[in-house]
C-alpha cells in the first residue's frame, strides 16, 4: 500500500497518511512522499484547499521508531529532523492554499505538531495530543517549541512538553491548541465540509490573510500595519475581490474562482 493516498475531490486536495498499522507513525519515504503531495497542492491551481488526514485509529504516531532502530538504516536524528519534518512544516506554512487537518485519532509527537502547524486543525472527540518526546529523553520538533506556547501559552505548554501528559480534544479546543472538534459519528463529514468551504472562497485573499498572520509572529505592530495596507491593495486587485463587490451589490452569493 502507498504510505501517502492523495486524491482530488473537486477544488480540495485530500491527503491521508496511511500506514495505520504503525499508527501511521513516519518513515523516510512517507515524509519525502508527503513533502512531493504538498507541492503538487502548491504548483495545480485546480486545488484551492488542503484536507491532511490520517487512515485507521491514529492520525500519527510520529517517528516510526522501528526504523529509527534498524541497523541497516543509515539515517539518524541529525537528518530526520532537517530532511523529514522541517520541510513538512515549512511547505504546510507556505502554501498560499488553506490547510485543514482533520485528527482522526491520536496525534503524538511529530505527529501532534504536524497537526498544529496546519491553518484549521480539527479533531474527533476520541482523539489525543501528546507531546510524547520527553518519555524517550528527546525535545519537541516539527516546529513543536515554536507552535505550542503561541497557541496555549508558555506555563501550560513546557508543562505538557516536560510531562508528555494526553490532552483530550475537548480539552484541546478549550485551550485554544485547536479550532473544533467534532462527535466521531460526524467528524469525517463535518470536518471534511470544512476544507471544501475554503475551497470555495477567494483563495488568494485567504493566502493572504495566512501569510500576513505568520508574519505577525516576527513583525513590530508599524511593520504589520504597513503589510496590510500593501496587502489589502493586492487582494482588492483580485477578480474574486470584483466578484464579492457585485455579488453584494446585487444581493446574490458569490461565486469566486480563486483569481
Amino acid at each position: 500500500m502507498p504510505s501517502i493516498i492523495f486524491e482530488q475531490i473537486d477544488a480540495v486536495a485530500k491527503i491521508t497518511l496511511n500506514r495505520p498499522d504503525s499508527y501511521n507513525s513516519f518513515t523516510r519515504e512517507m515524509a519525502i512522499s508527503l513533502q512531493d503531495r504538498l507541492d503538487e497542492c502548491k504548483d495545480d491551481s485546480s486545488i484551492r484547499a488542503v484536507y491532511l488526514t490520517g487512515n485507521g485509529k491514529a492520525f500519527s504516531a510520529g517517528q516510526d521508531i522501528k526504523e529509527l532502530l534498524d541497523p541497516e538504516n543509515t539515517i539518524g536524528l541529525d537528518r530526520i529532523v532537517p530532511e523529514h519534518y522541517n520541510p513538512i512544516i515549512i511547505k504546510i506554512l507556505n502554501l498560499p492554499k488553506p490547510v485543514v487537518c482533520g485528527v482522526n485519532g491520536v496525534a503524538a509527537g511529530a505527529g501532534a505538531n504536524l497537526a498544529l502547524m496546519c491553518d484549521v486543525t480539527l479533531a474527533t472527540e476520541s482523539a489525543s495530543f501528546i507531546q510524547a518526546f520527553s518519555k524517550i529523553g528527546l525535545i519537541p520538533d516539527s516546529g513543536g517549541t515554536y507552535s505550542l506556547p503561541r497557541l496555549i501559552g508558555f506555563q501550560k505548554a513546557i508543562a505538557l512538553a516536560m510531562l508528555g501528559e494526553k490532552v483530550m480534544a475537548k480539552e484541546a479546543e478549550r485551550l485554544g491548541m485547536i479550532y473544533q472538534y467534532f462527535a466521531d459519528e460526524e467528524f469525517e463529514q463535518k470536518a471534511f465540509a470544512v476544507a471544501v468551504k475554503l475551497s470555495q472562497m477567494p483563495t488568494k485573499a485567504l493566502a493572504f490573510t495566512k501569510e500576513l498572520y505568520n508574519r505577525s509572529l516576527t513583525n513590530s505592530f508599524e511593520e504589520q500595519l504597513q503589510l496590510e495596507g500593501v496587502y489589502q491593495t493586492m487582494a482588492g486587485n483580485t477578480a474574486d475581490y470584483k466578484e464579492g463587490i457585485a455579488a453584494f451589490v446585487e444581493k446574490r452569493k458569490p461565486i469566486f474562482k480563486g483569481e
